[in-house]
C-alpha cells in the first residue's frame, strides 16, 4: 500500500495551496472537504440524516445543506456539532479509504482539515504535515478569502485545535508564514523526503 500522509492545518493556514502542490508533483490527493461537500449537496448521501437530525430548515430547497445556517449552530452549540460529526465522519472516512485503496500517484496526501481534532492522528496516516502560520495570519486570510468578520473567523479559529496542540502531533512541518515561493520550496523538499519513504511499502490502516 502507499505512504499517506496527512496534510492538516487551521483554517486560512493554507491548506489547499500546499495539497495541489503536491499534486502537481505526482502525489493522490484526496480531500475530506471535498467528500463532505459532495455528501451535503442535494441528493448527497448524508442529507436524509441531517434532515432527520437537525429539521428541514437546515435543507436548502435544493436539498442540499443549509451550510451558513448550520456553521451558525455548530460554532453556538458544541453538542450540535458532535451529532453532525457523528453523521458525516465515518461516511467521509468511508469515502477518503476507498480512494486510499486506488491511489496510483507516487504516494497520497489526506488532506483533512479536523485530523486533529478527530483524535488519534495517526490511526489512518503513516505521517502527519501540519500547514502552520500564526493566528493573526489565519484571520486575515480567512476575512480577506470569504468575507467573514474578524470576530467569526477567530471563533472559529478557537473552535479548532490550537497550533500548539497540532504542532505537537507533526512529523513534518510547513511554515506558510511567508511568499509562496517559500511555500514551494519547503514541499519540493518534503516531495523528495517522501518520494524516498514511499519505496518501501506502507501497511494500511497504519
Amino acid at each position: 500500500m502507499p505512504l499517506v500522509i496527512g496534510l492538516t492545518g487551521g483554517i486560512g493556514s493554507g491548506k489547499s495551496r500546499a495539497g495541489a502542490l503536491f499534486e502537481s508533483f505526482g502525489a493522490t490527493l484526496i480531500d475530506a472537504d471535498l467528500e463532505s461537500h459532495r455528501l451535503t449537496a442535494p441528493e448527497g448521501a448524508a442529507m436524509p440524516a441531517i434532515r432527520t437530525a437537525f429539521g428541514a430548515e437546515f435543507v436548502t430547497p435544493q436539498g442540499a445543506l443549509d451550510r451558513a445556517r448550520m456553521r451558525a449552530l455548530v460554532y453556538a452549540e458544541p453538542a450540535a456539532r458532535v451529532r453532525l460529526e457523528g453523521i458525516l465522519h465515518p461516511l467521509i472516512r468511508e469515502a477518503c479509504d476507498q480512494q486510499v485503496l486506488a491511489a496510483t500517484g507516487a504516494y497520497v496526501i489526506l488532506m483533512i482539515p479536523l485530523l486533529v481534532e478527530a483524535g488519534e492522528p495517526h490511526r489512518r496516516v503513516h505521517r502527519v504535515l501540519v500547514i502552520d502560520c500564526d493566528e493573526a495570519t489565519q484571520v486575515a486570510r480567512v476575512v480577506g478569502r470569504d468575507g467573514l468578520s474578524e470576530e467569526t473567523a477567530r471563533r472559529i479559529i478557537a473552535a479548532q485545535a490550537s497550533r500548539a496542540q497540532r504542532l505537537a502531533v507533526a512529523d513534518d512541518v510547513i511554515d506558510n508564514e511567508g511568499t509562496q515561493a517559500a511555500l514551494l520550496g519547503q514541499a519540493e523538499a518534503l516531495h523528495r523526503h517522501y518520494t524516498d519513504l514511499a519505496r518501501k511499502p506502507w501497511p494500511w490502516p497504519p
